[in-house]
């Protein structure tokens, strides 16, 4: 990538773990020349934004983090939010990651110019760049998904989703109501069942929750992590091949995970005295058709005196309750919705523009897809990380984070050696690729497994989820093979 004196080469957007990991492999690789752009005023990204009690990552934390820049402190398995973001900080400030970030810089738009051959990136206020190439590292999880719920506008109390946390509203003393049962309302509504006075818990379909194998790590052995030469690495790698053996119920044979389903039901059953309430938690689909969580102390949040769990729909919000289908009402203070994030949302509202004026939602016209998730025909020098279908649910997202930087490095290569200054699919790579995807997402746990996730879009199609093993995304995508590309100089 040749300099411009008007612009960076290189647009990076976001400053999550994608867009952090990009830039540090940028300047490892001797691409200087680029920025990072960053909605907010701070790195971290989805580790930023979301700040609710209990917030803390469900992946072991030497896992969910860099390859190259291992973490021998975690003070926990399961790290808290706030030691994930700090190690984020300082990972960036080691690689001197800040001097190319530019914050409060939200992009309104991407559009291809033909006749320069650049992006032109439109901030919000008006500025535009003209890289050659943009890498958009926004991710999924940051857009947060709301209820469409009769009457919501009309509610007179505090309300606000997990993700946008009200830290200013004291739920002490509070009737409060939770809207959802995902992964952070089961680690908020621990944390604040014991301050308010009572709590109902809407629930559509209850999670598959499995025990949370949680620990601190003394400073000993945090002490021998840092000074034995590879125990660090060698934890890390028995956690990799731990989550990774959850994969083949996934997507092979559900009837492999049945240890799993058991482990899950012996856990209600150990927590939860009541068979009322039991009943209530207990899923009827195939475990690993939604997310599996990990909690110790959901369960007995629920078995509260204070807390109910409701399981009828919200027939109207009025403007102090919630009154349910089958037409109970409930006086509330608060709502807090629990309802995760517009995943396949955020990905099919962003405003891009390709070659000859092409939308991405044109591309899309029959579902959204990528080639390995990262690359697009048409979008010649545009790459996504954690793109369609390179999620995970089963093991670390940083870790096909990585993978896709690697491809992405290697189509900068290939430009650098072929003498070209524009790079993209060969829509008949694109094709093959998705075709042999989806016939095997079909035949998984997600597709088969007798539920509705964020992982389908409207028509039942899983665009979200890898459907294998991590090290089979890992050997056939960190390399870029010049003959699934079309190189135009």
């Amino acid at each position: 990538m040749s300099d411009s004196a008007s612009s960076p080469a290189i647009v990076i957007i976001g400053s999550g773990f994608a867009g952090l990991g990009m830039a540090i492999q940028l300047k490892k690789h001797g691409f200087h020349d680029f920025v990072v752009l960053e909605k907010s005023e701070a790195l971290g990204g989805t580790w930023h934004d979301n700040t609710y009690p209990g917030c803390a990552c469900d992946v072991p934390s030497h896992m969910y983090s860099f390859s190259f820049e291992l973490n021998p402190g975690w003070t926990r398995m399961f790290a808290p939010q706030p030691e994930i973001r700090s190690y984020m900080e300082q990972t960036a400030d080691k690689y001197r990651v800040r001097d190319h970030v530019r914050f409060g810089s939200q992009v309104d738009a991407i559009e291809y110019d033909d006749g320069t051959r650049r992006w032109n990136v439109t901030l919000a206020g008006g500025t535009v760049l003209t890289p050659k190439a943009v890498v958009s590292g926004i991710g999924a999880l940051h857009i947060p998904s709301y209820p469409d719920l009769p009457g919501i506008e009309n509610f007179q109390g505090t309300a606000f989703h997990s993700a946008e946390w009200d830290h200013s509203y004291d739920l002490r003393g509070r009737r409060v109501a939770v809207i959802g049962t995902g992964a952070s309302a089961i680690q908020f509504v621990p944390q604040i069942a014991e301050q308010v006075d009572d709590l109902v818990l809407f629930q559509r379909t209850p999670p598959w929750i499995q025990p949370k194998p949680d620990r601190a790590f003394p400073a000993p052995v945090r002490k021998a992590f840092e000074k034995v030469p590879g125990a660090a690495r060698a934890l890390r790698h028995g956690i990799y091949w731990t989550l990774e053996a959850r994969a083949v119920g996934f997507t092979i044979d559900p009837r492999l995970s049945v240890p799993m389903e058991k482990l899950a039901r012996w856990h209600i059953k150990r927590q939860i005295r009541d068979p009322e309430l039991r009943a209530k938690v207990t899923p009827d689909y195939t475990i690993g058709c939604k997310r599996v969580l990990l909690s110790n102390d959901y369960y007995p949040a629920l078995a509260r005196p204070n807390v109910e769990v409701e399981t009828s729909g919200v027939a109207e919000v009025r403007a102090n309750s919630i009154v349910t289908t089958d037409g109970r009402e409930y006086e509330v203070d608060a709502i807090i919705y629990g309802t995760g994030f517009k995943v396949t949302d955020a990905l099919n509202d962003q405003t891009i523009t390709g070659r000859n004026g092409q939308k991405i939602q044109e591309l899309w016209a029959n579902g959204i897809e990528a080639y390995r998730g990262t690359t697009y025909p048409g979008f010649p020098n545009f790459f996504t990380l954690l793109g369609p279908n390179t999620g995970l649910g089963h093991n670390s997202v940083v870790f096909m984070i990585e993978v896709q930087i690697q491809h992405v490095l290697s189509c900068l290569r290939l430009l650098q050696d072929g003498g070209g200054d524009a790079i993209e699919p060969r829509p008949e790579a694109l094709r093959s690729f998705n075709d042999r995807m989806h016939n095997r997402l079909r035949r998984a746990v997600w597709s088969e497994g007798g539920c509705q996730s964020w992982y389908l879009d409207e028509g039942g199609v899983n665009r979200t989820l890898w459907p294998g093993h991590t090290f089979e995304f890992w050997a056939s995508t960190r390399k870029a093979k010049a003959a699934d590309y079309l190189i135009t100089k």
